[in-house]
C-alpha cells in the first residue's frame, strides 16, 4: 500500500478512536477499523442500490499505521464497479492525529457489495441517477 498524498473518494464516516477500542498500549484494534470501513461501505452502497446490502468479500487489507486513542478516524469511500447485483468500492481509512489537522493513511482495501430484496436474495442494482453517480 503506498501513502497518497490526500484521501480518495468521498467522506463517508468520521467518528474518534476512544480508550474501549484500543489495546493496554493505546493502539486501535484493527477489527474496530475494519468496522468503520464496513459500515462506510454499507452506507454508500445502500444509497446507490437503493436498498438493502450486505459484504460479500474484502480484498487485501494491510495495516501501514496504528490509529491512537483520540485520532478520528476517516473513512473515504469511492465506487469503483457496478455489476448487476455488486458493488465494489475503494476504501480507504485515515487517522487525524489528535488535536491537528495531520492527516495519515491506515490502510485501504476493496470491498464488495451486494444489494439484497426484502427476501434476502441478490437484486439488480439499479441505474445511476444524477443524486447516486458513482
Amino acid at each position: 500500500m503506498t501513502e497518497e498524498a490526500n484521501p480518495m473518494g468521498m467522506l463517508t464516516l468520521r467518528t474518534q478512536a476512544m480508550p474501549r477500542d484500543a489495546n493496554a498500549a493505546g493502539d486501535i484494534f484493527g477489527g474496530w477499523v475494519m468496522a468503520q470501513m464496513d459500515s462506510s461501505c454499507g452506507i454508500r452502497a445502500a444509497e446507490r442500490a437503493q436498498g438493502r446490502v450486505v459484504t460479500a468479500a474484502v480484498k487485501e487489507m494491510s495495516f501501514a499505521k496504528p490509529v491512537k486513542i483520540g485520532d478520528t478516524l476517516c473513512v473515504y469511500t469511492d465506487i469503483v464497479r457496478v455489476g448487476r447485483t455488486s458493488i465494489t468500492l475503494k476504501v480507504e481509512a485515515w487517522a487525524q492525529r489528535y488535536l491537528t489537522l495531520r492527516m495519515e493513511l491506515v490502510t485501504s482495501a476493496e470491498f464488495v457489495m451486494v444489494a439484497l430484496d426484502k427476501d434476502g436474495k441478490p437484486t439488480p442494482v439499479p441505474p445511476a441517477t444524477d443524486m447516486l453517480t458513482t
